[in-house]
């Protein structure tokens, strides 16, 4: 195990430590105590002690001292008894702070909670508008009114003032109302109240259809005339709305809500079925009361009030199409009753723009 050269360092060391055994008790003074067990070597102060000699005695140099000393502590230090129960609950110990410090030093993540069973979520990609926004909105939409009825009531503009909103009104003007409709103005919601028969008709219609089609506006219409203009330049609009002109309208009758289950008939109002009327315009015009409508073949327009009941893709006077964004109203306002008219119409705008924003968020 040692060389010839390191003999004799390791010789004086194993005197050293035969002399402190020497000085140790005897086994008998210690039969009642437990066992010890000599003092560790320091191996890096026996190196350096190893190290001064080689220094003095030429015959040692070349003795690595470090390997020298650990190799006499290995030599020396005998095993020592192991306390099982101790070790494992020190190594217990060790474990739990180990974790401890191992959950402080992780950040804590605040995880979402996560909805109940049955719960319902909103849907991916289709957010739905709050009632109180979309009545905030409602109060900046760009409205455009053409009403040429000044010597007998302005009852569409009463319906929008008594909501609080605001709009573009040109009265019987139609050059004003072409002037509007050709303007850059991005117009949430048109209204035609055309009870005068002749004044928006040919070339009005070709713009409208095209606000309606390439800008998705809102319309409301007020056109008892079809019978005049069913066959004319409305027909696109018509076609678009997939409606058609039934005939016309000469006997004065109720007009019944063919689904009344529609939110038209209920938001914001109650709107009570036109079953009792004036017959304002039957003094001027005795036999022509309106248009009827029917639905064109494989239309998803909806006909949502009529003369009968029981019909529902003919004998129609309110029809709505293009995903609610379109109503024509193929009766007179002034034939009914003047609040009845006013809840109705209250609805239509409300109608009308809900689902003109549903297109344009």
């Amino acid at each position: 195990m040692f060389s010839r050269r390191t003999r004799p360092v390791f010789s004086s060391i194993v005197l050293i430590l035969a002399m402190f055994a020497c000085n140790m008790p005897s086994a008998s003074t210690k039969a009642t105590q437990v066992p010890t067990f000599p003092p560790p070597i320091d191996a890096t102060k026996i190196a350096l002690e190893i190290q001064a000699t080689n220094n003095v005695h030429p015959a040692t140099q070349g003795v690595d001292p470090t390997k020298l000393a650990l190799e006499i502590q290995a030599t020396n230090n005998a095993p020592k008894p192991v306390d099982a129960t101790k070790v494992a609950l020190e190594v217990q110990a060790t474990d739990a702070a180990a974790q401890l410090t191992q959950q402080a030093s992780q950040p804590t993540i605040d995880l979402p909670s996560q909805p109940s069973v049955g719960a319902p979520t909103a849907a991916s990609g289709s957010p739905t508008m709050s009632n109180q926004d979309f009545k905030t909105r409602m109060k900046t939409a760009k409205i455009l009114v053409y009403e040429d009825t000044t010597n007998i009531g302005y009852w569409i503009s009463d319906a929008l003032d008594t909501m609080g909103l605001k709009y573009t009104f040109v009265g019987d003007a139609s050059g004003t109302f072409m002037e509007y409709l050709n303007s850059p103005i991005d117009w949430d919601l048109i209204i035609v109240g055309a009870e005068a028969r002749s004044r928006v008709q040919g070339e009005f219609w070709d713009v409208i259809n095209e606000r309606v089609s390439r800008d998705n506006a809102g319309l409301i219409a007020e056109v008892w005339y079809l019978n005049r203009l069913g066959e004319g330049r409305i027909k696109p609009l018509l076609t678009n709305c997939g409606v058609q002109y039934q005939k016309d309208w000469v006997k004065m009758e109720s007009v019944y809500w063919l689904d009344s289950t529609d939110p038209l008939f209920s938001n914001p109002n109650k709107a009570m079925p036109l079953i009792n009327y004036v017959n304002y315009w039957g003094n001027f015009f005795p036999i022509d009361h309106g248009d009827l409508l029917k639905l064109a073949p494989g239309s998803d327009a909806q006909l949502l009030a009529g003369t009968f009941q029981k019909r529902k893709s003919d004998y129609g006077v309110l029809a709505s199409c293009l995903s609610g964004r379109v109503l024509l109203q193929t009766f007179c306002n002034h034939d009914f009753n003047h609040d009845n008219i006013i809840r109705l119409w209250q609805n239509y705008i409300t109608y009308v723009l809900k689902n003109r924003f549903a297109l344009k968020p």
